[in-house]
């Protein structure tokens, strides 16, 4: 009668790792530990600072911040800047800014039959009552992305787009703190928010940049 023997697994019979493969992944990590994603055929991410089965420490850098939350920033404060009132800037030059830099989802809607009689109902009635200043902006604004021709709307997200709300955001930024006068005066409390308002939208287009 036949005995069958077993013997025991060697640890070269292992199938090895592509070694060539780990480097290159390693290197593309180093290059740009910001865009560090999930390792292909992992569940999920492991958490910072988790140890591996070899006692490494491995460390995953933060998500970044998704360009649809940095353009809601910078319209919010937008608008907060047309209706804010502790700042001396020209905030008709917020109207192309917030054009370049709303979200897409704010541009389908203006674009949108809803948008278009929101528009038309505000526009009659600017023609027969008044409206003050600062409440025409955000009319305007509409307006303008309603109106505006494909050339111009399609600067929208690209490095010229970000470059054109840059030179707005740092044009008005020189308005605000120049006519103010004082830092510290920039930070009280009547101008406290327009301060905040500039400092954001100056910092997302800078930021879409890179």
């Amino acid at each position: 009668m036949a005995t069958l023997r077993l013997f025991p697994l060697r640890p070269h019979s292992l199938p090895q790792p592509n070694k060539l493969q780990s480097a290159t992944t390693i290197n593309a990590a180093a290059a740009n530990p910001l865009r560090v994603g999930l390792v292909e055929g992992s569940p999920r991410m492991p958490r910072r600072g988790r140890r591996s089965s070899r006692g490494m420490v491995v460390c995953y850098a933060a998500a970044p911040v998704a360009a649809a939350t940095l353009q809601w920033a910078s319209t919010v404060s937008a608008a907060v800047l047309m209706v804010a009132k502790g700042t001396p800037i020209q905030k008709s030059f917020l109207v192309p800014f917030v054009a370049l830099q709303a979200p897409a989802s704010v541009v389908s809607w203006i674009k949108g039959e809803y948008g278009m009689w929101t528009a038309f109902l505000a526009l009659l009635v600017r023609l027969f009552y008044f409206i003050p200043g600062e409440l025409e902006l955000p009319l305007i604004a509409m307006l303008l992305v309603i109106t505006a021709p494909y050339q111009a709307m399609s600067l929208r997200g690209t490095q010229g787009g970000a470059i054109i709300s840059l030179a707005i955001a740092a044009f008005l930024a020189f308005q605000h703190f120049s006519r103010i006068g004082d830092l510290r005066r920039a930070f009280d409390q009547g101008s406290f928010i327009a301060t905040l308002a500039i400092v954001c939208i100056a910092v997302v287009p800078c930021l879409f940049l890179f």
